[in-house]
C-alpha cells in the first residue's frame, strides 16, 4: 500500500513538474443578462437602457492559476463576487391595500470555479482557450433591503424575507483569448440563486454572463 502511493505521488511529482504553471489576478462584471433577456429583445420587451443597467450590476476580483499539459489545462481560482438582484411584489398593508413593494438582494459570495480548458489557437503571443467545469458559490454576506415600504404600512418584512443558502453548485463555460499577460475571458454560468425568496416553489436558476479581464503574474 505505501509502495503503491508512493509512486502515484512520484508520477504525479513528475506530472507537475513536466507541467507549465501560470498564476494571475483577475476582475470584472457580473452581468443578468440571460438568454430569456435576449430572446425578449425581439418582441419589444427589453430595451438598450435595460441591457446597460444589467451589463454594469455586478463585479467580481481575485486569482487564477492555470496549469498546462500541452494544450489542455486545470484552472482553479478564487473570487470575490458581489451582484445586485431587485424583486417586484403587491402585498397587502394592514387597511388590506395593495402596495408595491421592491425587495433589494445584495449578493456577496466566494466563487471556486475548477475549469478544464483547450487551447483551439496556440501562438506566439496569442492564443484562443475554450473551457467548462463546475463552479462552488459559498454565501459571503449577504444582504437584504425593502423600498417603498415604512413602518407604517403595517407589513412584517420577516413574512416577506426569503432564506440565504450557504453555498450552491453550478456550471460554467466560455472561451478567452491571451495576448502577451493579458487574458480576456467571456463566459455563460448556470448557478442557482443562493436566495429563495418567500413566494418561490423552487431556488430561481441564475444563468447570466461573465466578463472578465486577467494579468498573468507569471
Amino acid at each position: 500500500m505505501k509502495k503503491t502511493f508512493f509512486i502515484a505521488m512520484l508520477l504525479l511529482s513528475v506530472t507537475f513538474a513536466e507541467a507549465q504553471l501560470n498564476f494571475g489576478i483577475k476582475a470584472g462584471y457580473n452581468s443578468s443578462l440571460s438568454f430569456d433577456n435576449i430572446s425578449s429583445v425581439q418582441g419589444g420587451d427589453y430595451n438598450l437602457s435595460n441591457v446597460k443597467s444589467e451589463l454594469a450590476n455586478g463585479f467580481h476580483a481575485g486569482a487564477f492559476a492555470r496549469i498546462f499539459f500541452d494544450k489542455l489545462y486545470v484552472e482553479p481560482e478564487l473570487l470575490y463576487s458581489m451582484q445586485k438582484k431587485e424583486y417586484e411584489m403587491t402585498v397587502q398593508d394592514a387597511e388590506n391595500q395593495d402596495v408595491s413593494v421592491n425587495e433589494l438582494v445584495n449578493f456577496n459570495t466566494i466563487d471556486i470555479p475548477i475549469l478544464i480548458g483547450y487551447k483551439v489557437l496556440d501562438l506566439r503571443l496569442v492564443n484562443l482557450r475554450v473551457f467548462a467545469g463546475p463552479k462552488l458559490r459559498l454565501n459571503a454576506g449577504s444582504e437584504i433591503s425593502f423600498d417603498n415600504l415604512t413602518d407604517g404600512d403595517g407589513i412584517d418584512k420577516e413574512k416577506l424575507t426569503g432564506e440565504f443558502k450557504n453555498s450552491q453548485i453550478g456550471l460554467e463555460a466560455g472561451a478567452g483569448i491571451d495576448v502577451l499577460m493579458l487574458t480576456l475571458d467571456f463566459r455563460f454560468n448556470l448557478i442557482n440563486d443562493i436566495y429563495q425568496a418567500t413566494w418561490e416553489t423552487s431556488p430561481t436558476t441564475n444563468t447570466n454572463f461573465v466578463i472578465s479581464l486577467g494579468w498573468k503574474i507569471f
